[in-house]
């Protein structure tokens, strides 16, 4: 089958999941698809006027040609909104400056980016009532199709709820001119939806969060697929790039369905979205979401494997054990008060952590049922996983960091990151269950210590 031949098959894949509703309501991919941005806006905005939202880099990398072909069939198109930062971020701030040029035209905006500018244009557009369509420059990030944006707004990284764009056009020629370290981001995005969704299994399992049975197939049916090839992601291969591109757009179409980042996020988003929080940066610029997400995919895997080596029929579930290894509510409250000092953040993170400590008799509770249900349990989290070496291999392979220093986080902070991202988020993990099962100690501290995965 030729490339043109895949490219009409996994656009079609794509298109056949839509369902009534659903906000995204066209997805155009393939080589040379920027010609199929005005059949979108024909289809779905008849007549009415837009405006190209864009960064300096992505205006060049497709941006201008967007705009070109719109007045090229006498469309009217605005003068292009094009952020002039020379490093931009999904900032709340830059949320309003975009409002606010919105609430002064009628135009339908259509980004022109990938992460950021996908982001800022979504929650922008919404907070206008205003639907909106993008263009994709890169096969970095996982939010193309996806519900809700990820900005941060006082110093708290947040997905905040907005519709996902009607219509997603990814021309994979403009893919293929992406920096590779871009798309590199984008593959280690998308191969965290396997820890992810382990994190998922396991909180069904323990009836703390349902699997969505559709939203979960949307994202996990194809993915070792999608993965499949690191190598050509890096190389630029076509039929590489197209397999995370799809792979990519239907995590997004899953988080729609779910209208919830559960079916692509876990104890893996939760590293980033802590250095995102700590304002990380490593020489002298912030590392791209799917850099970080990399190394807390691995820290995700390697919890997981000590998981599988832990015998959970050895657990002591009754009150009294619970009590003597698990710290009371007030020790944990001003941990996190040490944690992060600043007073704003500090009360967002007690929230979050307190909306999931159980008082013992409901956490004796729940380690009955992961006694009761081990064997099966255990079965789910060994059949998801990749290997942690094997991960480790596939990332370096695609041109994604793999060890924690390629992004300035030496070991020490690396440890002591994995009992902050446990707390910044409601959100059942891997991160909680060690921690609630009383094996934070063999399945965190141990890994770095001699012998250990991160010694």
């Amino acid at each position: 089958m030729d490339i043109s031949s895949i490219e009409k098959q996994s656009e079609d894949r794509i298109n056949s999941v839509f369902w009534d509703g659903a906000t995204t309501q066209m997805v155009k991919i393939g080589s040379g698809a920027l010609s199929s941005v005005p059949e979108c806006l024909d289809r779905l905005f008849p007549g009415q006027p837009v405006v190209v939202v864009a960064d300096r880099n992505t205006y060049a990398a497709a941006g201008r040609a967007v705009c070109e072909i719109l007045r090229a069939t006498g469309r009217e198109v605005l003068d292009p909104f094009v952020f002039e930062e020379d490093e931009l971020h999904a900032d709340y701030d830059q949320v309003e400056i975009l409002q606010r040029f919105l609430s002064g035209n009628q135009a339908v905006p259509v980004a022109v980016g990938s992460g950021t500018i996908n982001d800022l244009t979504k929650l922008a557009a919404h907070q206008c009532d205003r639907p909106y369509m993008v263009v994709g420059t890169a096969a970095s990030m996982d939010g193309y199709t996806a519900f809700g944006a990820a900005i941060t707004r006082g110093g708290y990284k947040q997905t905040i709820s907005c519709p996902a764009p009607v219509a997603v056009v990814i021309d994979l020629n403009v893919i293929a001119d992406a920096p590779s370290n871009m798309n590199a981001a984008g593959y280690a995005d998308l191969i965290a939806k396997v820890p992810a969704g382990a994190d998922w299994l396991v909180a069904d399992a323990l009836g703390v969060e349902a699997i969505h049975a559709e939203a979960f197939g949307f994202v996990q049916t194809h993915l070792r697929e999608w993965v499949s090839n690191p190598s050509g992601v890096r190389k630029g291969d076509a039929s590489a790039l197209l397999g995370l591109s799809e792979g990519l757009i239907m995590t997004g179409i899953g988080m729609q369905r779910a209208q919830s980042s559960r079916p692509a996020s876990g104890a893996d988003h939760q590293f980033s979205h802590l250095w995102d929080m700590q304002g990380h940066t490593y020489e002298g610029a912030t590392p791209m979401h799917g850099c970080k997400v990399a190394i807390g995919s691995i820290a995700s895997t390697v919890m997981y494997e000590q998981v599988l080596a832990m015998n959970a029929r050895d657990l002591k579930t009754d009150e009294t054990s619970i009590r003597a290894y698990r710290p009371a509510w007030e020790q944990v409250e001003q941990s996190i008060l040490d944690n992060f000092p600043d007073a704003s953040l500090a009360e967002q993170v007690v929230t979050q952590s307190r909306d999931k400590y159980l008082d013992v008799a409901a956490l004796s509770e729940r380690l009955q049922c992961l006694e009761k249900n081990w064997d099966a349990i255990r079965s789910k989290i060994e059949k998801q996983i990749i290997p942690s070496g094997e991960l480790r291999q596939m990332l370096a392979d695609a041109g994604a960091p793999h060890e924690p220093e390629e992004i300035g986080i030496d070991r020490k902070r690396l440890l002591a990151s994995h009992a902050q991202a446990k707390m910044i988020r409601a959100r059942y993990t891997v991160l909680d269950l060690v921690a609630e099962a009383g094996w934070w100690t063999t399945c965190v501290e141990d890994s770095f210590k001699a012998g250990g995965f991160w010694a």
